[in-house]
């Protein structure tokens, strides 16, 4: 192909797509990006990036229909609800028209897809995680939260958007989540089966691993906030933001987690016929007696893209990488990280993740600092005016040489930020820096 000539289809209208957006736009070997349905940062803003509309997004026909029309040769799928459902089946049998498409096939997604698939799998294959059981059944799943002895975690087995997920403090608490997952069915059909699992301790870790279906490359690990309050409180979101690297997980300890974790989920895959050929994003919660995984998701991860974007080295032809795991030759594709770090805190409408308002106007200042970068994520243009559209507005994203420097860059562009009832946490990345004090002191890394 041509330098400069290939043409991007992203599905996706989030801050994850916004940042992939971004990246890509700056590949030399991108000639335009067509974001659909994309957002107010991808409306405007960068000359090669632009936003498509089909009538119906979840029509997957429509999409290689509009593939075909834009002449496309990469497709890059974000949102997890696409992906499980097997959006890539569609362009893999539009081969002939020459489509690639970066996302995993339906069997391998149901990782993501199915909580109680994915923990049946690694008992099947020995990679450690908590212990569980899976139930159907409320009554059941009530008696045996009010019999076991440790402090539980209750996971609706579906796609949940993140927030399927409940740390009971009390056994009535985990009694009413069950009630609210299983008969009051707060998340749909996602919550109509639930994984009840043990309470892991520790810090956890977001781990980003490129496949090609023989060849795997990983991301520096990074840490997510997932509580929408300070202190890692209230319910869970999809993300209030992310800092990598993570200062805490030793080279020794990822080696550990590449031979137990990644490469036998890689190899069992393909085992089962499942090959795997786009990105895992494991959750891993680094415990006292090792690492074990909380989940796997089979696409990109929102916040964690805003931050691992501005990780990748200038030598690093983001498309290229993405192609190369469709067509099998990650193995010679370059793919660097820069030195330093990068830290994204996202801001969000009051009440998200509960009810919250939308069509507020939002102002960016011109005190945005410009080492910052804004990835719109709830937003929409509504002729010249910007406006909220969703719980997750926007994020901020800065890198910088130390960890200190990046999230006070983060935080100064978040004040530049300005629309009603804005919320964000001011303590991402709080335990990193706490860290990098007590490393200086010639204190343990955990």
């Amino acid at each position: 192909m041509a330098p400069g000539a290939l043409r991007v289809l992203l599905i996706g209208k989030g801050g994850r797509e916004h940042a992939l957006a971004w990246k890509l736009s700056q590949s030399p070997s991108v000639a335009h990006v067509f974001v659909c349905p994309g957002n107010g940062g991808t409306a405007r803003g960068l000359d090669n990036v632009s936003n498509v509309q089909v009538p119906h997004p979840d029509d997957y026909a429509s999409l290689v229909a509009l593939a075909k029309e834009l002449s496309i040769g990469l497709v890059v799928v974000g949102p997890d609800e696409d992906v499980v459902a097997g959006i890539e089946g569609f362009f893999r049998r539009a081969l002939q028209e020459n489509i690639p498409c970066f996302a995993p096939t339906k069997e391998a997604a149901e990782l993501e897809g199915s909580k109680a698939f994915a923990k049946d799998f690694m008992r099947r294959h020995g990679i450690p995680t908590a212990q569980y059981q899976t139930f159907d059944d409320v009554a059941v799943a009530k008696d045996y939260v009010r019999r076991v002895n440790y402090p539980v975690v209750i996971k609706a087995s579906g796609l949940a958007a993140g927030k399927g997920v409940v740390l009971p403090k009390t056994k009535d608490e985990a009694c009413e989540a069950l009630d609210d997952m299983m008969v009051r069915e707060q998340f749909g059909g996602a919550g109509s089966s639930v994984v009840v699992e043990e309470l892991l301790a520790g810090q956890e870790i977001s781990v980003l691993t490129f496949s090609d279906g023989k060849t795997t490359k990983t991301l520096p690990p990074g840490q997510d906030h997932k509580r929408v309050f300070e202190g890692n409180m209230g319910p869970n979101t999809g993300g209030m933001g992310v800092y990598a690297p993570t200062g805490f997980v030793s080279e020794a300890e990822m080696a550990v987690i590449e031979d137990t974790i990644l490469r036998p989920t890689f190899e069992s895959l393909r085992a089962e016929g499942r090959e795997f050929r786009g990105l895992l994003f494991t959750g891993i919660m680094m415990t006292p007696t090792g690492p074990k995984v909380l989940e796997y998701n089979t696409r990109f991860g929102d916040p964690e893209t805003q931050s691992m974007v501005l990780l990748l080295a200038d030598d690093t032809d983001l498309a290229q990488v993405l192609l190369s795991c469709t067509n099998g030759t990650l193995a010679e594709t370059r793919l660097s990280i820069r030195p330093g770090y990068a830290c994204n805190v996202v801001v969000a409408a009051g009440g998200y993740p509960g009810a919250y308002s939308t069509g507020d106007g939002i102002e960016i200042l011109g005190t945005m600092p410009p080492d910052a970068v804004v990835f719109h994520a709830g937003t929409k243009l509504v002729g010249d005016r910007l406006e909220t559209a969703g719980g997750r507005v926007l994020s901020v994203a800065a890198r910088g040489d130390s960890l200190e420097e990046c999230v006070a860059a983060a935080y100064e562009g978040v004040r530049a930020v300005r629309f009603r009832g804005m919320y964000y946490r001011k303590d991402i990345a709080l335990y990193g820096l706490q860290l990098h004090a007590r490393l200086e002191t010639g204190a343990p890394r955990r």
